[in-house]
């Protein structure tokens, strides 16, 4: 089956989010095929459907101290962390039912343990906690929203993260456990480019999938095209 990858290279969480929103009507309406956007986030907490707001840390002032922007989305989970260094990835798919977005949910994951496992890095899954675990730390987190058969939002794997902006929230409302990067593990900078490229290798064996690299400039004027349908 054919997928598009785009790499967007860094882009504000509200544009990516309207560009979802653009790509998940099309591929409703099978005017694309399933399509997996790859990028990185400026600093940002973005806030679940069913977050604790007390899971925020940090006064808006000190959050625009820091340069963060707060989004409250549609995804399901708690709050987390987007900035540079995270590889994030929006795959925007049609999914089968509740057994299919089970399998998907596994399907992300096994992406990020071998993707981190490319590395020399042996991470795992841990029950109950949805991502990729290096111990008691989590590496790499999934939250997603599929609405009428189709999934947006997805996973976020920190590479070279700095680590100090999850100390302004309680990552995904989780108390006892911490987090961690490739980098961190490591102990020398990984370039996000590289792990783009196991990413994308490792999604494709996945989900069994012909992935065909789209242009980033393609993909942001499909996205204009799918508002101007929706407001037609």
């Amino acid at each position: 089956m054919k997928c598009w990858v785009v790499e967007l290279g860094s882009i504000d969480y509200q544009s990516a989010l309207d560009l979802q929103a653009s790509l998940v009507a099309l591929r409703r309406g099978s005017k694309i095929p399933d399509t997996l956007l790859l990028l990185e986030h400026p600093h940002t907490y973005t806030v679940g459907r069913r977050a604790n707001l007390s899971h925020l840390l940090l006064s808006e002032k000190e959050m625009a101290s820091r340069g963060i922007r707060l989004h409250a989305i549609d995804r399901g989970g708690e709050i987390t962390y987007h900035g540079p260094g995270q590889l994030v990835g929006y795959p925007i798919m049609k999914i089968a039912g509740i057994p299919g977005v089970r399998d998907y949910l596994r399907g992300l994951e096994d992406v990020l343990i071998k993707t981190t496992s490319d590395f020399s890095v042996r991470t795992e899954r841990l029950p109950g906690y949805p991502g990729a675990w290096f111990g008691l730390e989590k590496i790499a987190a999934i939250g997603l929203r599929v609405t009428r058969g189709v999934s947006k939002h997805g996973f976020a794997l920190n590479v070279s993260t700095d680590l100090s902006y999850f100390e302004g929230i309680i990552p995904c409302g989780i108390h006892d456990k911490g987090v961690t990067s490739l980098s961190e593990i490591l102990g020398h900078v990984v370039p996000i480019s590289l792990v783009q490229k196991s990413v994308i290798k490792h999604f494709a064996a996945a989900f069994n999938l012909d992935l065909v690299h789209i242009q980033k400039e393609e993909i942001l004027e499909l996205g204009l095209q799918g508002d101007r349908a929706s407001a037609a």
